[in-house]
């Protein structure tokens, strides 16, 4: 097969090596989980009980002080960008009329 006559567009390989890598990420899970839900015998010994796995999930939904905990950030956070917004709204619908930004040269 000939070479072709114009140079390699490396752009477009680029392109082509992150979608192949993007597939193959995708192929992985997808055989990393029929693996474990249906274990063949190679894959057997690596796959965890559900017993332990259950009374762990158990556990963790008993317990409200965790839930508590792991919501109380995001309540946080969400707090602070409202409370780092409103002045921003309440500046705009204000004075909007009145106020002219500097302009950059």
């Amino acid at each position: 097969m000939a070479a072709p006559s114009g140079g390699v567009n490396w752009e477009e390989v680029a392109q082509f090596h992150e979608l192949l890598e993007v597939m193959r990420t995708a192929d992985d899970r997808i055989v990393h989980k029929l693996n474990t839900k249906v274990p063949t015998a190679s894959f057997l010994g690596k796959t965890m009980p559900a017993k332990p796995v259950n009374k762990f999930r158990e556990e963790r939904e008993n317990n409200l002080d965790y839930l508590t905990l792991l919501k109380q950030p995001g309540k946080e956070q969400t707090k602070l960008k409202w409370m780092q917004s409103e002045p921003n709204k309440v500046f705009n619908k204000r004075c909007q009329i009145h106020f002219k930004p500097p302009k950059n040269e």
